[in-house]
């Protein structure tokens, strides 16, 4: 979701977008998830914005609720892992700091983990092949955020955020994520229990920071009053993150434009251009 729009913010078009530029030509597809990822830079940048919540390296699977729907870079976990990796690339090339999400995976999910809590059955095999798979090009992010997705393969009892088994096994061990981890917004409908709870567990489970977003000023201090100061690996974690972190390189942002606008609206004819 675009956060910063028209008319004060250009529009950028969805994930889905540098995904079918991909499948008709890889490099222009490319080329476009990067470009488009350092505008956004750019124009994060400009307002004192350091950090931000892309890439989404989620497989989608047919019959999967359509939460990530058009934010997908494809369906296969391949396709998905390098556009993802461009886009992180581009925001950083841009002085931002990229959020690598959902992990282990939201794109199999079958309910919107903003109003219940999603179960995937899928057998572990098939997990490691796909919806795991994507993340772990992407394992030397600075950043990631966590899933409220349950994977009852693994831990059929709590979602990837609160799941001490999914964290150290699937996220630090198959994928070998070695960036902060924070979770998702600990106020969506996927998690149950007070916030305080909510909060204590994401961080007993193994995430470094906690995500809040819905502003609402009475939760906001119980998630700022459960969380302890930065220390030990996590403060090791965020500070490697912290540090990766670079000065903008130098871009004409005019002639960057027009090249994007070029290449995302003559995506129908990329496969003789």
């Amino acid at each position: 979701m675009q956060r910063m729009g028209p008319p004060h913010w250009p529009a950028y078009p969805a994930g889905a977008t540098y995904g079918e530029l991909y499948r008709l030509d890889p490099a222009r597809g490319l080329r476009a998830a990067w470009l488009g990822a350092r505008l956004i830079a750019a124009d994060l940048a400009a307002v004192g914005i350091t950090v931000d919540c892309l890439p989404v390296a989620d497989v989608p699977v047919a019959g999967a609720d359509q939460v990530i729907g058009d934010r997908a870079y494809g369906d296969t976990a391949h396709q998905v892992s390098a556009i993802a990796a461009a886009v992180a690339e581009g925001l950083q090339a841009g002085g931002v700091l990229p959020v690598v999400k959902h992990l282990p995976g939201h794109g199999r999910a079958t309910a919107d983990s903003h109003r219940h809590l999603p179960v995937v059955t899928a057998d572990r095999t098939t997990l490691e092949a796909t919806d795991f798979a994507a993340f772990v090009p992407l394992a030397a992010a600075p950043f990631g955020m966590t899933a409220h997705v349950v994977f009852t393969a693994l831990d059929p009892g709590l979602p990837a955020t609160t799941s001490t088994i999914m964290i150290a096994q699937v996220i630090r061990g198959f994928i070998g994520f070695s960036g902060a981890l924070m979770s998702d917004d600990v106020s969506m409908g996927a998690l149950s229990g007070p916030i305080a709870e909510r909060v204590r567990q994401s961080l007993a489970a193994g995430c470094d920071l906690v995500l809040h977003c819905n502003g609402d000023l009475a939760e906001m201090q119980e998630v700022a009053s459960n969380c302890p100061e930065l220390g030990g690996a996590a403060l090791q974690r965020s500070a490697r993150a912290l540090a990766m972190r670079r000065a903008p390189e130098a871009i004409d942002l005019e002639a960057a434009r027009a090249e994007f606008t070029q290449l995302v609206s003559g995506r129908a004819g990329a496969a003789t251009g």
